[in-house]
C-alpha cells in the first residue's frame, strides 16, 4: 500500500498544513493530492481510522504502521473528559502520549455534544452539557474547543460547529448555520496558528442553496482546509451522494476537502468521484467488532454457521495478516467464543481493506481511469449485496 511520496518542496511552516494538487482525473472530479503536515505527508484521497480516546479500537500503533495508516483521529469531547487535555499536554501532547509519530486530526467535540440531545443546551456562548460518564456539567465553547485541541497538539483541528441532522427543518438549519458561522469566526480568532491547522466546516442539510451560502461564508475565512459536515446522519445514501456531489466542488480547489463521518466503501468511491480528499468513519472498526468483514467478494458475517468448517481465508485476494494466517473457521470460533483476538484480527482485516481500497483509488486517479473504476466498483458491490440478500 505504500507509495512514493514524490519530490518537491515539503517544507511546512510550524502548524501550517499545505495541500499539493498532483493530478485531476480526466473523467471525473476525483483528485490525487498530498497534504503536507508537521508530522509528514498524507497521500490523498485518504481514509482516516478513528481513535476516539487515543487508540484505534482493537489495534496498536505498530499495527497501524504495518497497515500504512497515514493519519488517525482523536476525539476532543472524549479526551477532555478522560483523561483530560491538561494531562495529555503534560505528557507531551497526544502524539507522544499514544506513541504515534504520523499526522493526527482531532474533531471539535461538536458532533458528540449535539448527539447528547436531552443532556445539552445550545446558546450563543456554546453548548452546555452533562458528561455521559458521570453526569458532571461542562461548557464547550468555540474558544474552549480550540484551546483543548491545541493542547492535544493535533496537526489538524476542527472548528466548533453545530451538527443538526441533514433532515432538520429548514428554519432550524438557517438559525444553526448563522450561529456556526459566528462560532467559526470565534474559532479563527482563538486559533494560535503555531502547531495545529484549523479547518472550517460547511453545514446546510440537504438544501443546495443553504450549502452554497454556507460554503461561501465559511470559505471567506482563509483557513488551511475545509470540511463538509452533516451528511450520513439520517438521509438515504443516494441523497447523501447527490448532496456531496453538489457541495464538494463549492470548496476551494487548492485546499484539502474533508467529508466527515463517511462511510461505506461505496460511499468513499462515490464521494472521491465528487472531489473529496479525506474521510473518516468508525464503520470498519465497529463492524469488525461485530463480526462483519469487508472483502473483495462482498460482506462476510463471520459468526454465521456456514463458516464453521470453512478452511479458506476471509478474502482470498487479501494480503493482510489475518487472511495470510487464519481460516474463516478459526475466525468464527474466536468470535463465537468471545475471544479478544477476534476483534483484533477482524479489525486488522477491515482496516487493511479500507486503506487498500484508497490506495487503489489513488492509482486509478493517477492513471486517469477512476471514472471506470468507480462504475465497476459500484456495479460489483450492488451484485454482491443482491447475492448476499438472496442467500440469507
Amino acid at each position: 500500500m505504500g507509495e512514493s511520496k514524490g519530490k518537491g518542496d515539503t517544507r511546512v511552516a510550524p502548524g501550517l498544513v499545505r495541500y499539493e494538487l498532483l493530478h485531476e482525473d480526466a473523467g471525473s472530479k476525483a483528485r490525487r493530492g498530498r497534504v503536507h503536515t508537521p508530522h509528514g505527508p498524507i497521500e490523498t484521497p485518504i481514509f482516516m481510522p478513528v481513535g476516539t480516546v487515543g487508540s484505534v479500537k482493537g489495534v496498536g500503533p505498530d499495527d497501524l504502521l504495518t497497515l500504512d495508516a497515514q493519519i488517525i483521529l482523536g476525539n476532543t469531547y472524549h479526551l477532555m473528559l478522560r483523561p483530560g487535555e491538561a494531562l495529555v499536554g503534560e505528557m507531551g501532547g497526544l502524539h507522544r502520549f499514544i506513541s504515534w509519530e504520523r499526522p493526527m486530526l482531532t474533531d471539535s467535540g461538536g458532533f458528540q455534544v449535539f448527539s447528547l440531545a436531552e443532556k445539552r443546551k445550545i446558546t450563543e456562548e456554546g453548548a452546555a452539557f452533562q458528561s455521559h460518564l458521570d453526569g458532571s456539567r461542562h461548557m464547550l465553547t468555540p474558544e474552549r474547543s480550540i484551546e483543548i485541541q491545541e493542547t492535544l497538539g493535533a496537526d489538524i483541528i476542527m472548528a466548533f460547529d453545530e451538527c443538526p441532522p441533514a433532515t432538520s427543518e429548514r428554519s432550524y438549519l438557517e438559525q444553526s448555520l448563522a450561529r456556526t458561522t459566528r462560532w467559526l469566526h470565534r474559532c479563527a480568532k482563538a486559533w494560535s496558528r503555531e502547531r495545529s491547522s484549523l479547518f472550517g466546516i460547511v453545514q446546510g442539510g440537504m438544501h443546495e442553496d443553504l450549502r452554497k451560502s454556507h460554503a461561501e461564508a465559511v470559505c471567506s475565512v482563509d483557513l488551511p482546509g475545509y470540511a463538509l459536515g452533516g451528511y450520513s446522519v439520517g438521509e438515504t445514501p443516494e441523497a447523501m451522494h447527490a448532496g456531496v456531489a453538489y457541495s464538494a466542488p463549492l470548496l476551494p480547489r487548492d485546499k484539502p476537502r474533508y467529508l466527515m463521518g463517511v462511510g461505506t466503501p461505496v460511499d468513499l468511491v462515490t464521494c472521491v468521484e465528487a472531489g473529496v480528499d479525506m474521510f473518516d468513519c468508525v464503520l470498519p472498526t465497529r463492524c469488525a467488532r461485530n463480526g462483519l468483514l469487508f472483502t473483495s467478494e462482498g460482506k462476510v458475517v463471520i459468526r454465521n454457521a456456514v463458516y464453521a468448517k470453512d478452511p479458506r481465508p476471509v478474502d482470498p485476494a487479501c494480503t493482510c495478516y489475518t487472511c495470510r494466517t487464519f481460516s474463516r473457521a478459526y475466525l468464527r470460533h474466536l468470535f463465537v467464543a468471545g475471544e479478544i483476538l477476534a476483534m483484533r484480527l477482524n479489525t486488522l482485516h477491515n482496516l487493511h481493506y479500507f486503506l487498500g481500497l484508497m490506495a487503489q483509488v489513488r492509482r486509478a486517479i493517477s492513471e486517469d481511469r477512476f471514472a471506470s473504476f468507480a462504475r465497476e466498483f459500484r456495479a460489483r458491490a450492488a451484485d454482491q449485496e443482491a447475492e448476499r440478500t438472496r442467500s440469507r
